[in-house]
């Protein structure tokens, strides 16, 4: 029954390539009903009441669509990364009883119909897609296991809970329990484009855990981590590695996601794929050049969808960096506000989408609360978004909660040890410092701000301002000629009313960049 439903899905997609490059006129488009229950074979033909059921939920489905009885989706089950839709209990001819009938629901790309030598591959879905396997008990002692599969089961429920995210379920991933797998068999077997697996070695009253996530089709290391870990509480140390395995994982699977999509036909583009060659541009220069290359992408997904949320919060982020570094003009910032809210409208369970609205919605100190109960509504739908803690130290900053500042940043950092906006951690930590009268701190945060993002004036600022304050002022004036180098209309009194600084910390900030040369 599952290679019934398999041929199937690989079957319309088939059909699907194949429509979307020819005539109208031309295209041909299949209904498919399945059944299980017992048939009749006599000369060659087949007939009874599987077989009528079969052909009214054929009859039932639309052009393109697959129908299956309750029998079939409790046969199947969640060995397959398919969504069913409940359809109900429909009445159909001349079958007495109702049949309670679902539809197959797949998000499928072109390509994934391919044959294999082991069969039809699974459908891979739009969305990135990723299978959690069981990591493997390295400690030699069975009792173990409960702990090798907590870590698993908790990444996997995480996981689940990243709306841009297809996650293959535990059932099916732990079907490969105990067996020695080729990742790219996982790969075709599931579905999946992604796949994550580890190691536990337990020795005394420490813990060691290995994991690596792998691009299935080619066998790709993306990325490896391991934690040394005491065990004083097995509960907390598992909550603390899982949120540590998310936080790392997630910016290497949007970083891979990034360069599939460039790969990609540009007629064969759907909303997603120019965000994601959006977000290079968004992540790592934050200039209004940059920016602007960014606006054309995303505003060609939003044509395509104009109730994107991820879209909107980028477009959201494009147009605030405009404002802050390209004039202040008002019209920027307007736009910049009505994408915000739009992507907090359409995006609740996306915490992307939240994170970079409330980032918009704050950094003028247009809407702080809003901004903060966004940051709260993205961690509480995926407490390993880094760019939460991050994005939202920054606004602390400004606003000059000094220590809450610092405590984010390091959180973000903590989740995400190499996140493209880990300058922003560092920037405001060392405002945060800065603010304290801490200046060598200061400096110190400055200074990795630098090194992170060598192209983005902010950092210079981090640091100028503390080298003046330590009175190194020809260090200062470099990193100031560094900002003017980069943004030659630059202005301190500008940055710090389009953040709406706190007036202390303007005050200090602004005889500080005055001191190392920056015009007001």
């Amino acid at each position: 029954m599952i290679d019934a439903v398999r041929c199937a899905v690989v079957i319309q997609q088939g059909m699907k390539e194949r429509n979307a490059s020819v005539d109208q006129s031309q295209r041909i488009l299949f209904r498919v009903g399945i059944n299980l229950g017992d048939i009749i074979v006599e000369e060659g033909d087949i007939f009874g009441d599987g077989v009528n059921v079969a052909v009214r939920l054929e009859t039932l489905a639309r052009p393109g669509e697959i129908y299956v009885s309750a029998s079939v989706r409790e046969q199947v089950g969640e060995r397959l990364p398919i969504m069913f839709a409940d359809i109900g209990e429909q009445k159909v001819k001349n079958i007495a009883r109702p049949i309670h009938v679902y539809k197959i629901e797949t998000c499928i790309e072109p390509g994934a119909a391919a044959m294999t030598s082991t069969g039809p591959s699974l459908v891979i879905p739009d969305l990135p897609s990723i299978a959690a396997l069981p990591f493997q008990n390295m400690s030699g002692d069975p009792e173990q296991e409960y702990f090798c599969d907590g870590v698993v089961e908790d990444v996997i429920t995480v996981l689940s809970r990243i709306k841009w995210l297809f996650v293959i379920a535990r059932n099916s991933s732990f079907a490969y329990k105990g067996r020695a797998m080729d990742v790219k068999q996982v790969g075709r077997e599931l579905g999946v484009r992604y796949v994550l697996e580890g190691s536990v070695r337990k020795s005394g009253d420490r813990v060691r855990i290995t994991t690596q996530l792998i691009e299935a089709e080619t066998g790709r290391h993306l990325w490896a981590e391991r934690y040394d870990r005491p065990i004083d509480d097995i509960f907390a140390l598992q909550d603390e590695i899982t949120l540590s395995v998310i936080g790392a994982i997630e910016p290497s699977l949007r970083s891979a996601e990034v360069e599939r999509a460039k790969r990609k036909r540009p007629d064969n583009l759907g909303a997603y794929d120019p965000v994601l060659q959006a977000l290079p541009d968004i992540y790592l220069f934050r200039m209004p050049e940059q920016e602007k290359k960014a606006l054309v992408l995303v505003e060609r997904a939003l044509a395509l969808d104009p109730s994107y949320a991820l879209a909107h919060a980028c477009a959201g982020h494009c147009y605030h960096t405009l404002f802050l570094r390209g004039g202040q003009n008002a019209e920027d910032q307007a736009t910049a506000i009505r994408h915000a809210r739009s992507a907090i409208a359409h995006g609740q369970e996306d915490a992307l989408a939240l994170t970079f609205a409330g980032f918009s919605l704050a950094m003028d100190g247009h809407d702080r609360a809003a901004a903060y109960a966004a940051f709260d509504a993205a961690l509480a739908v995926s407490p390993s978004t880094a760019l939460a803690y991050i994005l939202g130290s920054i606004i602390l900053a400004w606003a000059g909660e000094a220590e809450r500042a610092i405590e984010w940043g390091e959180s973000g950092l903590r989740l995400s040890p190499l996140d493209p906006w880990r300058s922003s951690a560092f920037i405001s930590s060392g405002i945060g410092h800065f603010h304290r009268g801490r200046h060598k701190e200061a400096e110190t945060a400055g200074r990795k701000a630098v090194q992170c993002s060598p192209g983005f004036t902010s950092c210079y600022v981090a640091l100028a301002a503390p080298l003046a304050k330590l009175e190194k002022l020809e260090e200062a004036k470099a990193a100031a000629a560094r900002i003017l180098e980069l943004q030659p209309a630059f202005r301190y009194s500008r940055l710090l009313t389009g953040v709406d600084c706190e007036p202390t910390l303007a005050a200090s900030l602004s005889e500080a960049l005055r001191a190392a040369g920056l015009p007001e």
